[in-house]
């Protein structure tokens, strides 16, 4: 019998360009390094084909010279203070992206 414990909390996602870096490393490596450390669930990064964000410029995944500063997203799905706690690390780390949330109900399908 599957039994899911379905949770409240909230889609948290990042959105910034494929090269943007932050301390040394990208930034989509550290969003996830930062949610790892601190125990934070689990996180995806999605590359898009095409994009254009506050500046108007828009990158496509055809032009070559732009293919490495395309548009990626970062999620993460976490309980409220999960949620919290990872916004407050990117404030304290002056990180330069943008992000969206909202509420979200989620949980894990599982035969055991």
């Amino acid at each position: 019998m599957n039994q899911e414990n379905v949770q409240q909390g909230v889609h948290l996602t990042f959105y910034c360009h494929l090269r943007a870096k932050h301390d040394g490393m990208l930034l989509s490596e550290w969003l996830l390094g930062q949610a790892k450390e601190h125990g934070l669930g689990g996180g995806s990064v999605f590359r898009a084909i095409a994009g254009f964000g506050r500046h108007g410029v828009l990158h496509e995944e055809q032009f070559f010279e732009l293919a490495d500063d395309l548009p990626v997203k970062i999620e993460f799905l976490l309980r409220e203070d999960q949620a919290e706690l990872l916004l407050q690390l990117v404030r304290v780390a002056d990180v330069d992206a943008t992000y969206a949330r909202w509420p979200a109900s989620f949980a894990v399908v599982s035969k055991h």
